[in-house]
């Protein structure tokens, strides 16, 4: 079973600016399919609030901060990204919510599969419902 985890990511010291990196199948356990990004969020807004079926994704706050609020159904866990140099690793079948972006807060995803909306659960009770047929 995949359990969520938070991963340390090569940073390369350098009085010039530092740097790091991630490498598919290397630093996170899957083959990156798609990336995208989170910006311009708001203030008190909310993104997510949704589960994949199949995809894995990883998450990185390139600037600023954010929460990621993780439920498996059962139990709520939440997770302060704030530093490029760790991310979080997210299996499927788990309610995910970013929230709580400072002022111009960026977040990079990378994601095990393409773009597939019949992939995203976006009812709470239908993705209980879902993981309880699952064996989850």
């Amino acid at each position: 079973m995949k359990v969520e985890r938070l991963i340390d990511l090569p940073k390369i010291d350098d009085y010039r600016g530092n740097l790091s990196f991630f490498e598919s199948e290397n630093h996170i356990p899957f083959k990156i399919r798609r990336t995208y990004w989170i910006y311009d969020v708001p203030g008190g807004a909310m993104r997510g609030s949704h589960a994949f079926k199949e995809s894995q994704e990883f998450i990185v706050a390139l600037s600023g901060s954010f929460d990621v609020i993780l439920n498996d159904g059962k139990l709520e866990r939440k997770y302060q990204l704030n530093r490029s140099y760790y991310g979080l690793y997210i299996p499927n079948l788990l309610w995910r919510s970013l929230e709580n972006f400072s002022t111009n807060a960026l977040a990079i995803i990378v994601s095990s599969i393409s773009y597939d909306h019949n992939d995203y659960i976006r009812d709470f009770e239908k993705f209980k419902l879902f993981r309880h047929e699952m064996g989850k």
